[in-house]
């Protein structure tokens, strides 16, 4: 576990929208993690109140590293023998959880407010999640001497953070129930990959990763469908509405369907061709 190095200020918060734009506003990756660890235990302790005072930011701190870059000068990813790609691949999944622990302090802050206490206590299990995974995958790289920043990344996903700030259905459509939903559709070929060859550490990382993520998929449908209900609005409709106007592209196979079943996710959500 990474140490809180000189970091008084943790000391001096009183409520969970205060302490999530600590981590917001907090920019060495490592430390980002490690302060939301430790808000998440102060939370479960009930030593932070349920108030929020201040807004987040609009963009959340972030090192020097990475290079952000467009997606299609990422360098090619892959999971074969060369190390260097596998590196590669992990770093992106790295970049991911950093850009997960923002997100989910982000929703909190910005949308608790409005929401009941289970809302946020739901997406600090999250941010706790998380900022595990951010930990796994970094110790993982640092056994092959790279850290964060060593690999070029993309701000996509935090663009879809922005473009849905004003819209609490648009974010929980857009994030939990179609990016992470995504992530359950590919990461048990990406397992196997890992196995074939023969790199099993990373493969039991990515195993932990995959289970938790399933959770937070059920959070996003939970949430999703009581603010639909809150708001008279037709889940599966209101969610191909909101996917229409806030992502660019298409919800496309193939569907992990067992997984996003375990999430309480029905297939009118990702076949489109059965809404109605």
């Amino acid at each position: 576990m990474r140490q809180l190095d000189n970091i008084k200020t943790i000391g001096d918060i009183g409520n969970i929208g205060d302490a999530a734009n600590l981590v917001l506003n907090t920019a060495p990756a490592a430390m980002k993690a490690t302060l939301g660890l430790a808000i998440y235990d102060l939370w479960q302790q009930g030593k932070l109140d349920f108030s929020f005072t201040t807004p987040p930011p609009e963009t959340p701190a972030r090192p020097d590293k990475p290079e952000l870059v467009w997606p299609t000068k990422v360098p090619k990813r892959g999971i074969s023998q060369d190390q260097n790609a596998r590196s590669a691949t992990l770093h992106a999944l790295l970049h991911i959880e950093l850009n997960a622990i923002d997100l989910a302090f982000d929703i909190i802050s910005r949308f608790g407010a409005t929401q009941p206490r289970e809302f946020t206590d739901d997406w600090m299990c999250v941010a706790r999640d998380e900022a595990k995974h951010f930990n796994l995958l970094a110790d993982r790289l640092e056994k092959w001497g790279v850290v964060y920043g060593d690999f070029p990344a993309h701000n996509n996903l935090w663009q879809a953070a922005i473009d849905t700030q004003a819209n609490l259905g648009a974010r929980l459509a857009i994030v939990p129930m179609v990016l992470e939903a995504r992530g359950l559709d590919v990461t048990p070929k990406m397992i196997e990959q890992f196995i074939s060859a023969a790199d099993k550490e990373s493969a039991e990382v990515l195993k932990i990763i995959y289970q938790e993520e399933i959770s937070h998929v059920g959070y996003g449908v939970k949430w999703f469908e009581y603010f639909c209900r809150k708001n008279s609005k037709k889940p599966n409709e209101y969610f191909h509405l909101l996917v229409s106007q806030f992502f660019k592209g298409k919800i496309k196979p193939p569907f992990n369907e067992q997984a996003r079943t375990q999430a309480a996710m029905n297939e009118n959500y990702y076949r489109p061709t059965n809404t109605g």
